[in-house]
Formats: C-alpha cells, sequence, structure tokens
C-alpha cells in the first residue's frame, strides 16, 4: 500500500510541474544580462541594468538630511516589453511626497484607483 501511495505522489508531482498552457511549452533562451552597473556609499547609490528582452532600469537615490526633506529621494525609469508587445516605458521621482511618475513616460502610467 506505502508503494502505490508514493507512486501516486510521484505522478501528482510530474503532472503538476508541466506547464499549464501549451504556448509555454516552447523553451524560451534565457534572458542574458547586457549591462550591470552600480555604485553605493553613505550618501546615496545608482545603479543600471539592461537584459536582452528589453527590459532596463536605472535609477539614482539621495540621501537629504536638510529642513525641506528628510531621508532618501530617488529618481529613475524603467522600461519593458509587455506581454502583448508594446513597450512601458515609466519615469518617476520617489521622495517625501511619495512615489510620482513622470507625465512624459506617456499613456502607459499606472491610473490612480478610482475614488468612490
Amino acid at each position: 500500500m506505502m508503494k502505490i501511495t508514493v507512486f501516486a505522489l510521484a505522478v501528482v508531482a510530474l503532472v503538476s510541474a508541466l506547464p499549464q498552457d501549451p504556448s509555454q511549452a516552447q523553451a524560451q533562451p534565457p534572458v542574458q544580462i547586457l549591462k550591470q552597473e552600480s555604485e553605493v556609499d553613505v550618501n546615496g547609490y545608482n545603479f543600471e541594468f539592461e537584459t536582452s528582452d528589453g527590459t532596463s532600469r536605472q535609477e539614482q537615490g539621495e540621501y537629504k538630511n536638510d529642513t525641506d526633506q528628510q531621508g532618501l529621494s530617488v529618481k529613475g525609469s524603467y522600461k519593458y516589453i509587455a506581454p502583448d508587445g508594446q513597450q512601458i516605458s515609466v519615469t518617476f521621482v520617489a521622495d517625501k511626497n511619495g512615489y510620482q511618475p513622470s507625465e512624459s513616460a506617456g499613456d502607459n502610467q499606472p491610473a490612480a484607483p478610482a475614488q468612490a
């Protein structure tokens, strides 16, 4: 009885590991890192990367300790190819006022939730 239970569990695990979507069954080439740079110090950081699938991100963070702003101020941008093939590009600032995507990034900005 124990052998049958172990065999049944092995079959369930094998079937669960198979791709559920037939389109995912085709092997995708691994994504390659084309560029990767970073620098970190006590006053802030910056980094940048780019991959072979069209994804990239760059960001700079600076620690501010003055009367106008105290804490981390971040500026950056990222882009990627959406599943429908559209290139999404977002530029942003994140500081004491929160996350602020730039209007120049186009129509693919995340929309604010509707007020009820």
